[in-house]
């Protein structure tokens, strides 16, 4: 049986007729090329990217299963212009919503396993944050060992908190048996995170990336999402002002910054499932946040298309190689003449993500902490 059959029964469509309001799509929008589960269900195949709706709510107490959001953020993604046709979009409607929270996780883990299995880059519109747990389970069942990044103004480790959408983090990055090798979470915002947490994390080896230092150096944080496989953003994240949903804080990413770390995301060849959650459209203002939620969609694909560019390292002729030592150590770091972005080799001879600034501090005879880091996860 293809996954296509197999992964409808847990599908309901999306109506291109309600989101274009009956009006269409004009040449060139992404209404008009996406291949959507309308009438009939989409080639997954000949798809590079897959878009998947999840609106359930019950993660963060709400006894609302099949919210509007997935559709909402629609409505406007449709509406934008396409701008690489190098990049296939195919859109396999909305997750049904299981009896339970935990039926939901199983269906959405079942969809994003067999779009993943078939080498596709799946897109989870939610939904509460706990749905990243179902983004998890579609490695953990592999047993696949993985790297996450999270982009959240919380870290969800409250265990006094009854709703899962608070505390599943604990089950995600503790539980047994466990496939997570490294965690990073991006943007977190101090006032709002008890001190003995990051001291917790940072004892699990996991990092933790302030808001604060985020926003001063962004471009550092390419390289920490393009060695991750799970990419989840928590809206949260984002400042108030340029995403209403977010009643949580006034400070955050703005939106542009929000577009750039999910262009990360597609930059990276190993990042193949990504979520976005945490949009609830009873909250937006405008359909502003809705907007926001669809450029960085936009982005996403933008750096899927740049990302095809990159050279196996394999290639030697396509990097600049540059040997250096550091602590007696030697190393060599290489650096892409298509896209300029850095890799440091380890010990072991494996490459890893990095930066400039790496490659400075290492020619500085300097330990660059990324490496450091790396060495003690072993």
């Amino acid at each position: 049986m293809s996954p296509n059959l197999h992964i409808s029964d847990f599908l309901d469509p999306v109506s291109l007729a309600e989101l274009s309001q009956d009006e269409g799509y004009k040449d060139g929008q992404i209404g008009k090329i996406i291949d959507p589960y309308d009438e009939s269900f989409p080639d997954v195949y000949a798809a590079d990217i897959v878009i998947v709706g999840c609106g359930e709510e019950r993660g963060i107490g709400r006894d609302r299963r099949e919210a509007g959001g997935p559709d909402a953020i629609r409505e406007q993604f449709y509406q934008l212009y396409y701008w690489h046709p190098d990049v296939r979009l195919a859109d396999v409607g909305n997750i049904r919503a299981g009896a339970t929270l935990n039926d939901t996780y199983a269906a959405l883990k079942t969809v994003l396993r067999e779009i993943t299995a078939i080498g596709k880059t799946a897109v989870v519109l939610g939904g509460s944050h706990d749905l990243t747990l179902a983004q998890y389970y579609t490695y953990s069942d592999k047993k696949h060992i993985v790297e996450a990044t999270g982009v959240d103004a919380l870290i969800d480790l409250d265990i006094h908190s009854l709703n899962r959408s608070d505390n599943f983090l604990m089950e995600m990055l503790t539980g047994e048996p466990n496939y997570i090798h490294h965690y990073n979470h991006i943007g977190f915002q101090s006032y709002y995170v008890h001190p003995h947490m990051l001291e917790t994390m940072d004892k699990l080896r996991f990092d933790c990336f302030r808001l604060g230092s985020v926003k001063d150096n962004i471009e550092e944080m390419e390289p920490v999402i393009r060695n991750s496989h799970l990419f989840s953003f928590d809206i949260s994240a984002i400042a108030h002002s340029f995403a209403p949903a977010n009643s949580l804080s006034p400070n955050g990413f703005n939106g542009e910054e929000a577009c750039i770390l999910m262009r990360y995301a597609g930059l990276s060849h190993n990042v193949n499932t990504v979520g976005i959650y945490g949009y609830l459209p009873g909250k937006d203002q405008g359909q502003l946040t809705a907007r926001q939620i669809s450029h960085m969609l936009w982005y996403l694909i933008d750096g899927k298309s740049k990302g095809r560019r990159e050279a196996a390292l394999s290639e030697r002729d396509f990097f600049v190689e540059y040997r250096t030592a550091f602590a007696e150590v030697e190393t060599t770091f290489l650096q892409s003449k298509k896209t300029q972005r850095w890799w440091m080799q380890l010990p072991d001879s494996k490459y890893i993500a990095c930066s400039y600034q790496d490659y400075l501090l290492a020619s500085s005879n300097e330990i660059p902490e990324r490496w450091l880091r790396a060495q003690e996860r072993g």
